[in-house]
């Protein structure tokens, strides 16, 4: 008599979330989604964990679309962490911001991002909000801010003071900080979220120049970011003149101007 238990059935593999189905074409794409989440050196094994998990958290949300709130959620725990050490005080998340705003060593437009975070994982706790209350993309720039902030607050003193100014408006009248600084304090456009003009994503097109031009602040863009940039040019000189609502066309001319102070110095010379 055969007492062997029976063959367990073969595992399926994972399936797309049908609610990420015009986020990406494939699982492959989220990779470029996450790119510029990039760890910060000098972290805690515990920040690292918190903010690496958080990052493939939105990667994975191609399969599971709840993941990109909880992403949001679990990146605070790296946040409060790293301000808890810094400010070296143990208060509530929200005060700890703001005493970290008061001190200069984050700007107000990035707080502000960081309390939005906040206030979401307050509702979630209370019940008034569904893990399903943020899509991808606005979780990656959720995220993104987390990461800013905490390479901000990891780094010596002087070196977060310094940098927190030139992202708050030092550089004169149109320089790329400043519009950064503006950038942070515009809220995207009520009613422009999933809506597209000849297949651009209003939402991905916005983060994906808000990442660009972070990354040409903190050093510089590589050639591959150069190509990226030059294409969301592209894109922005191509809806701009579509869009027939006031503030939306505002917002994005403010963008498609941002973007070109970004790519100044990378206009090829003539030849």
């Amino acid at each position: 008599m055969n007492t062997q238990p029976p063959p367990p059935d073969p595992l399926l593999p994972p399936v797309r979330d049908p609610r990420a189905r015009d986020l990406v074409l494939d699982y492959a794409d989220m990779h470029a989604l996450v790119a510029d989440l990039v760890l910060p050196g000098g972290a805690s094994m515990y920040v690292m964990s918190a903010m690496e998990t958080s990052r493939e958290l939105i990667r994975h949300s191609y399969y599971r679309y709840e993941f990109a709130t909880v992403a949001v959620t679990h990146s605070l725990f790296a946040l409060e962490h790293v301000l808890a050490e810094r400010l070296a005080m143990n208060e509530p998340l929200h005060d700890l911001i703001g005493r970290a705003t008061d001190a200069g060593l984050i700007t107000a437009g990035l707080a502000a991002e960081l309390d939005r975070s906040r206030l979401l994982r307050d509702r979630l706790a209370q019940g008034a909000e569904s893990s399903a209350a943020l899509r991808p993309i606005r979780a990656v720039a959720m995220v993104r801010a987390v990461f800013d902030a905490v390479s901000l607050l990891l780094r010596p003193p002087f070196a977060a003071e310094a940098t927190a100014a030139d992202v708050g408006g030092t550089q004169p009248e149109g320089g790329l900080a400043r519009l950064w600084e503006d950038h942070l304090r515009s809220p995207f456009p009520d009613g422009f979220r999933g809506v597209d003009f000849g297949g651009v994503d209003l939402v991905l097109l916005d983060a994906d120049v808000a990442g660009l031009v972070q990354r040409e602040l903190k050093g510089g863009l590589d050639d591959s970011g150069i190509a990226y940039l030059w294409g969301c040019i592209v894109d922005l000189d191509e809806i701009v003149p579509l869009i027939n609502e006031e503030y939306c066309a505002s917002y994005f001319t403010k963008l498609r101007t941002m973007a070109q102070v970004a790519a100044v110095r990378y206009i090829p010379s003539a030849t």
